[in-house]
Formats: structure tokens, C-alpha cells, sequence
């Protein structure tokens, strides 16, 4: 009979740590979400771990499984997870419904939401007040600010808007 379990990674190694445990033999799952995030001045969207530092893994729990020992030793693992001396067990249902979730998941996290109020923080019209659109192709945003009584859209670099409090 075999159980999920939830592991503590190092630091953003929850990929390592999946990775040294798969090419172990032990079966792993990493749920992982796509998220927008500001880089280098652009928008880009990556793919982040749901629960920044845990991962599941799937252990035997009878005299054939393989053995828990190297799992602490693992490059990336910090620790089993446990409740004093008992390790956390994760039900078998929990399980089947994040990873349905996040392999159908196509919500992104948006930086910015259309119609949101921003201001800009850099060039020209440092301070304007701008209502954000959209992201365009070339990893700009376009803006509307409002000059002369006048609405104008403008692409301008994420990194130079910010939200309004």
C-alpha cells in the first residue's frame, strides 16, 4: 500500500528536488501554476510552483517499498514533512484534484487587470494617472492617460507603470 506525503524543498529547488527523486525511483508531483511576472522591464509568463517550497511524494508503506532513507539526503530536500514523529500523509483525493486543476489550468495571474487605474513611474508623464488595456506583442503595455481633456493610448514598459493604492 503506498501513501502521498508532502516533502520541504531548499529554497526554489522544488524542481531539483523533484527531479533527484524521480531519477531515484520515487513517484513525485510538483503542481505548478502559470503566473505573469515583470522581468527585465518585460511581462513574461512562467510556469511557478503552487506551494513555493513542497512537493508531494507518493511512498510504499509495506515490506517491498522502497526504502525512505535517501530521501533526506536528496540534493533539493530539506525535509519529510511530519507531525512529531508521524510523517504528514496527504489524502489520495486532495491529490487527484490538484493535479486536474493544474493540468487544465489556464488562468494566468495578470500583473495588471484591464480597466485598472495605474500611474506612470517613468519617461515623459512621470506621475499621469493612466488606465492600463492590455499587453501588446512586442512585451509593452498600452495605457490610456488622460491629457488636455482627452483620453490617449500609449505603449509604454511595464517596469514604468505601477498599481494605484
Amino acid at each position: 500500500m503506498s501513501n502521498w506525503y508532502l516533502i520541504h524543498t531548499k529554497i526554489r529547488q522544488e524542481r531539483v528536488a523533484l527531479e533527484n527523486l524521480e531519477r531515484q525511483g520515487f513517484a513525485c508531483f510538483l503542481p505548478l501554476i502559470r503566473a505573469e511576472k515583470l522581468r527585465r522591464g518585460a511581462l513574461q509568463v512562467v510556469q511557478e510552483p503552487l506551494f513555493p517550497r513542497y512537493l508531494f511524494i507518493r511512498l510504499g508503506t509495506g515490506l517491498e517499498s522502497q526504502s525512505w532513507a535517501p530521501i533526506r539526503s536528496t540534493i533539493g530536500v530539506s525535509r519529510l514533512v511530519t507531525f512529531g514523529q508521524t510523517p504528514a500523509k496527504i489524502e489520495d483525493e486532495l491529490i487527484a484534484q490538484l493535479q486536474d486543476k493544474t493540468d487544465s489550468a489556464e488562468v494566468q495571474l495578470r500583473h495588471f487587470e484591464p480597466g485598472e487605474q495605474v500611474v506612470v513611474t517613468d519617461g515623459p508623464f512621470v506621475g499621469v494617472e493612466a488606465i492600463y488595456q492590455m499587453a501588446d506583442a512586442e512585451g509593452r503595455v498600452m495605457v490610456l492617460l488622460n491629457i488636455l481633456s482627452k483620453q490617449v493610448k500609449m505603449a509604454v514598459s511595464p517596469a514604468s507603470i505601477r498599481k494605484v493604492n
